[in-house]
């Protein structure tokens, strides 16, 4: 009887020992990482913070409130140019590439997941030896090609190894296309360079919707899924120093309507089409003569915006306007104009990290992934942009720009079809951003853009925890709902 009644003593006491500490599980960790202006911390874990009961007293509450949802997310990332694959493809070893690719794109790094490329040349596209290198996938020197005989992508080859790389290290990712220019055979000056679609031949018109059709299709061959197109970058401007063309909204809702839509129907093609494309100050404008017209609306998306002019304000006016359609942060870029790592930090957290977001954006891309300590290689576009990382173009080392850490704030926790939540923001003071992931673990970015350290309190099911945040800094939290 004794061998018997002493394994039931030892398990009755392992029961209530494990009763008492029921509620100290219960008690909810916070995870936290915390980038500095001093870069003494750059996207480093912190001690966790528990939630308790009592609020602090006189400090500013942040409340996070599941039960709002606003948009669904569909990926944070950067843009894979002709010079970033050039860069990562021939200017690092087997290790360095291997490395940065975990560093970018795995959930060991920053695990961006959306990406966007450029349907042939951009203003950042280079040959195998590194010179500017203009082209698209239809170059003919006879005077049209109405079928499309000479489509190719294999100037894309680069660009191909890549993505199909980045595919393979993260399921979850998503590309985006975007073309700078349509051949030139098809455009009024046959010019790669500025200059628009020749709008008195219908033919040219539909030869480009196919075109799209087609460099979906040669993508998927290659094991890439094209998610999103974008139908011209930039349209409200041209340039004679790189690839470029214009298209008014009024073309884009015609290109749209009649051909490219219809293309994509008849091919039964699921990449989903969005307009614009183009600076924040003019989005209105050129999204309302997109979707006013009713087939246009029926085939486009949302709108795609870049951050050069205006503020992300406007893109909650294109959504209060049409709030069925996506909005679409697609580019921005830092660069030599500004070196100041904290100020860069802050401005990256309150227009795209949080500001994106906060007015409407389901995904958040910045420029070039990877340019050279030149700020190049170039195509004849701007001299002194910065990528995500910088390679040594001699050595292949890799130096992680504000950029990496900016995006790693949203890209490393908040996943493919997280929802957008409710949170306080002090605009100019304290700025959040919340989301719950579809495990519904509950992730809180916040920033603080001023001058002095900021102390707070954050709110979640009537719990609390404190913290403080140095000035021109950012962290992001992390919990279980």
């Amino acid at each position: 009887m004794v061998k018997f009644l002493l394994p039931l003593g030892i398990i009755g006491m392992m029961i209530m020992f494990f009763l008492m500490i029921k509620p100290i599980n219960e008690q909810t960790d916070v995870e936290l990482w915390l980038t500095t202006a001093d870069q003494k911390n750059l996207l480093t874990e912190q001690d966790p913070l528990i939630f308790n009961e009592e609020p602090a007293a006189n400090q500013p509450v942040i409340q996070v409130d599941p039960n709002v949802e606003f948009q669904t997310i569909e990926g944070f990332g950067s843009a894979i140019t002709g010079s970033s694959a050039y860069l990562i493809n021939n200017k690092m070893s087997i290790q360095q590439r291997e490395k940065l690719l975990n560093d970018l794109f795995s959930e060991d790094g920053i695990n961006m997941n959306f990406v966007r490329h450029t349907i042939g040349a951009s203003d950042f596209s280079v040959d195998q030896e590194g010179n500017p290198f203009s082209y698209t996938y239809n170059d003919i020197e006879t005077e049209a090609d109405y079928n499309l005989e000479h489509f190719t992508i294999e100037k894309d080859a680069d660009i191909i190894q890549l993505l199909q790389d980045i595919v393979s290290l993260n399921q979850e990712m998503k590309i985006m296309g975007t073309p700078w220019t349509a051949p030139a055979w098809m455009k009024y000056e046959k010019e790669m360079n500025g200059w628009y679609l020749d709008y008195e031949n219908s033919n040219v018109y539909e030869t480009y919707a196919n075109y799209f059709v087609k460099y979906i299709k040669a993508y998927q061959e290659k094991g890439i899924t094209i998610d999103a197109i974008t139908v011209q970058n930039e349209p409200e401007f041209t340039s004679s120093a790189y690839p470029s063309m214009s298209m008014s909204a009024q073309e884009q809702s015609k290109f749209i309507n009649e051909y490219l839509g219809p293309a994509f129907a008849a091919n039964n093609i699921p990449t989903k089409i969005i307009g614009y494309d183009h600076n924040w100050a003019n989005g209105l404008d050129y999204a309302t003569t997109l979707f006013q017209d009713k087939r246009t609306n029926s085939f486009t998306a949302g709108t795609a915006f870049h951050c050069y002019e205006g503020d992300p304000s406007s893109m909650s006016k294109v959504h209060d306007a049409f709030p069925h359609k996506g909005i679409y942060l697609t580019e921005c870029s830092g660069g030599k104009w500004n070196t100041d790592f904290g100020s860069n930090l802050s401005w990256y957290m309150s227009n795209l990290i949080i500001g994106g977001p906060r007015n409407w954006a389901r995904t958040v891309m910045l420029w070039n992934t990877a340019l050279d300590e030149s700020g190049g290689p170039t195509n004849g576009g701007c001299a002194d942009c910065r990528g995500v990382v910088t390679i040594d173009k001699q050595s292949g080392s890799v130096n992680k720009n504000v950029e990496y850490y900016a995006i790693g704030h949203a890209s490393k926790f908040v996943k493919p079809g997280a929802v957008r939540i409710s949170s306080t923001n002090y605009k100019g003071d304290i700025e959040s951003v919340a989301f719950q992931n579809p495990d519904d673990s509950i992730v809180l970015i916040l920033s603080n853009p001023g001058q002095d350290s900021k102390s707070f309190q954050v709110s979640y099911s009537g719990e609390y925890f404190s913290y403080s945040i140095e000035p021109n800094s950012a962290v992001t939290f992390k919990w279980s709902s």
